[in-house]
């Protein structure tokens, strides 16, 4: 039988976790150095060289990419959950008046005065347990370069330079910084032009990051959900009444793909895309696909290169062609306007065209499919608790839910990067619970569609509070309970399936069994992080074209279940 962790294995995390906790409870501005000696100490498995002196440039790095580019101007960051807790704070029309500012590596709704504030929407207690630490640990490492930057004399000779560095002065540069070469060249890869500015201004001034959290109760929480689910109501709401829903936590482009057919339908203009554009390497790519010199998948190459074809603003036709290729096969978009940053789709099962699906699904009988009334709700993965609080939201706003499928990224301590992690155990870091359940999916259902990992079913999964809130002490011990993929949503999730199951709110601290539920449940996780590996963090390694493998191996996996279960 699984047994409880005992809470003593991350009591530097808790310290941590308590430290800011108390402090966001002030109704003024608190400041990040604070808790520097607290993140110190609890040698983050993301963020193991914090106490240096030289920098932690895997952590910085995954840190820039969490943060929009106008934090290098940041003094103060403000956390609300709505247009109405910033008005009550004296800051109306943030939304309006405000610049929308994005970060590429996290998902989160970001407004910047263009002076010194930026304002985060948050949707759950998972937003301040993931920023919080994200922002002391750009500022101890903004701090670390700022220093070196000055002692060195590095600043000067900068200040010299032209935005582009020679060979020889990235040498000096990385000598003067205590980093690698290959540090040096991450930082060009992800600011440009920006490189030169950037460091600039890092050795202008030191960070110093000011904290406010406006408004922190469960309450607030539940009416920013209500609201996002109330965008969705309002043009769906004739599409939705009284039909079942398969929800699925994915993203916004899987599924689209493999039901609009527009990508295999234009793949001609893909390729003079690519060729127009000189984009040798995916070029070379796709001829070696063609001609079965690699093993690979065609779909999912054509998949990644309309990305970023549609994205180009000079392709803004196909773009708009796309969406209506989507429509005509039964898919509704609904991007997220304020709030919860989460996008989301409907697709009408009886409306799919079946020559239009993706290849590699298979079922005998697609024709019955005109019969089903079911609907896929798809939503672009939240982080953390949110997930909890989006489907009790839609569970409440439906008829019924059939099924519930999650597929999305995780660590893992046992395989490689792109394996995919079938769990049917899951220690929850915020109930404390561990659920036991039946996964409808196993190795076979994914093999057929992965190309270059493997696939580990029958695992045990760990719902983490935050990526840096996890050390090697911590880690260790799970990896001897036999937990080996740590991920942060299939706890909250399996939280309110629990509560779609049982007439009551869901336990603490207590081993759940869910094999008696009549949901179909379905968790599949990929790996894009293996943190036992040297630098092979989220900050030192950026999943391309080939993390689209174990992406739609799952994607299609949740696709052809769904199918069979409506044909049969």
């Amino acid at each position: 039988m699984d047994r409880a962790i005992p809470s003593s294995a991350n009591e530097e995390i808790e310290l941590y976790m308590r430290t800011y906790y108390s402090l966001l409870r002030s109704s003024g501005e608190i400041q990040i150095k604070s808790l520097s000696e607290t993140h110190t100490q609890m040698d983050s498995s993301l963020h193991p060289h914090a106490p240096a002196e030289f920098p932690d440039m895997a952590a910085f790095v995954y840190c820039n990419l969490r943060l929009p580019a106008c934090i290098k101007n940041v003094r103060r960051v403000l956390l609300g959950q709505s247009d109405d807790v910033f008005d009550k704070a004296g800051l109306s029309n943030v939304v309006e008046a405000w610049q929308e500012v994005s970060a590429p590596g996290r998902r989160r709704k970001l407004y910047y005065d263009g002076k010194q504030t930026l304002a985060a929407f948050i949707a759950s207690a998972s937003d301040i347990d993931d920023l919080i630490p994200i922002l002391t640990a750009y500022e101890i490492e903004w701090n670390k370069l700022h220093d070196l930057l000055d002692f060195s004399g590095a600043a000067e000779w900068l200040s010299q330079c032209a935005n582009a560095l020679e060979p020889a002065e990235r040498e000096m540069l990385a000598r003067d910084l205590r980093i690698s070469l290959s540090d040096v060249q991450t930082l060009e890869n992800i600011w440009g032009s920006a490189l030169v500015p950037n460091l600039l201004a890092i050795a202008a001034n030191a960070k110093q990051f000011g904290l406010r959290l406006l408004a922190g109760s469960l309450v607030d929480y539940r009416k920013a959900t209500r609201h996002w689910w109330n965008n969705i109501a309002r043009d769906a709401t004739n599409v939705i009444a009284g039909r079942p829903v398969y929800f699925i936590s994915s993203n916004p482009h899987a599924f689209a793909n493999l039901v609009s057919g527009y990508a295999l339908a234009h793949e001609r203009d893909l390729i003079a895309y690519i060729e127009d554009r000189r984009h040798e390497n995916l070029l070379r790519e796709y001829q070696a696909i063609r001609a079965e010199e690699v093993k690979s998948s065609k779909e999912n190459f054509l998949y990644y290169v309309l990305k970023k074809y549609t994205a180009d603003p000079e392709n803004a036709a196909a773009a708009r062609a796309k969406a209506r290729d989507e429509q005509s096969a039964g898919l509704m978009s609904f991007d997220s306007e304020r709030y919860l940053d989460v996008d989301a789709q409907i697709i009408e099962l009886n409306r799919l065209v079946p020559e239009r699906l993706d290849p590699r699904l298979h079922c005998a009988n697609l024709e019955k499919l005109r019969a089903s009334r079911a609907l896929i709700f798809n939503i672009d993965y939240p982080l953390g608790l949110a997930a909890y609080q989006i489907l009790s939201e839609v569970a409440r706003n439906v008829d019924q839910i059939k099924g519930v499928y999650s597929l999305g990224k995780a660590a893992t301590l046992n395989g490689r990067i792109g394996d995919v992690i079938i769990p049917n155990v899951v220690h929850d870091e915020h109930s404390q619970n561990t659920y036991l359940f039946n996964n409808c999916f196993s190795a076979s259902d994914i093999t057929p569609y992965l190309v270059y990992g493997s696939v580990l079913d029958n695992q045990k999964a760990i719902t983490v509070k935050g990526t840096f809130l996890q050390n090697r002490k911590y880690m260790e011990l799970f990896y001897r309970e036999g937990y080996t993929d740590i991920e942060m949503e299939a706890g909250p999730y399996l939280s309110a399936v629990y509560e779609m199951t049982y007439p009551k709110r869901h336990p603490v601290n207590e081993i759940v069994r869910l094999y008696h539920s009549d949901l179909d449940i379905g968790f599949l996780h990929y790996a894009s992080d293996t943190p036992y590996s040297k630098g092979k963090n989220l900050g030192a390694v950026h999943p391309s074209y080939f993390g689209m493998d174990p992406t739609y191996a799952t994607a299609l996996a949740i696709m052809q279940r769904i199918i069979e279960r409506e044909t049969k």
